[in-house]
């Protein structure tokens, strides 16, 4: 890949999880956010509820090759995780290649120049362990 490092450190992905904006390409999620260095850092997620290993390889292989295809159209200076999700490993490389190439490398292009904002994502966000108000047992 071009111009792209390995992301490994699981401060980055929970980084990302938290705060990064996302898309979803239909048989896989997207997580962008700004890096400031001058070059993209990709991750993949392959949890254990895709499959058994080979299952789980074959889509960390479909998201690679998806990502170097749109990789020239991407901009720089961008962190990405790709998490696959269920269907991912029963489909053609090429549909994911096509979602990323265009609702992807939109979405990196809308992060990057400021359009999408990056908002704390309430889902992933860490709670003090209290209940709402409204929630009391």
């Amino acid at each position: 890949m071009l111009f792209t490092e390995i992301l490994n450190q699981n401060a980055d992905f929970q980084r990302l999880y938290r705060g990064g904006a996302f898309c979803s390409l239909g048989s896989a999620l997207i997580y962008v956010k700004p890096n400031g260095l001058p070059c993209n850092r990709l991750g993949i997620t392959a949890g254990k509820k895709i499959g058994n290993a080979v299952k789980r390889n074959r889509a960390k292989r479909i998201i690679r090759a998806a990502y170097a295809a749109a990789e020239p159209q991407l901009p720089i200076g961008l962190d990405i995780v790709v998490v696959a999700r269920s269907t991912l490993p029963g489909q053609s490389a090429n549909v994911l290649t096509e979602a990323f190439c265009t609702r992807g490398v939109k979405h990196c292009t809308g992060v990057s120049s400021g359009e999408i904002p990056c908002t704390p994502n309430q889902k992933h966000r860490s709670s003090s362990g209290k209940r709402p108000a409204g929630k009391q047992a």
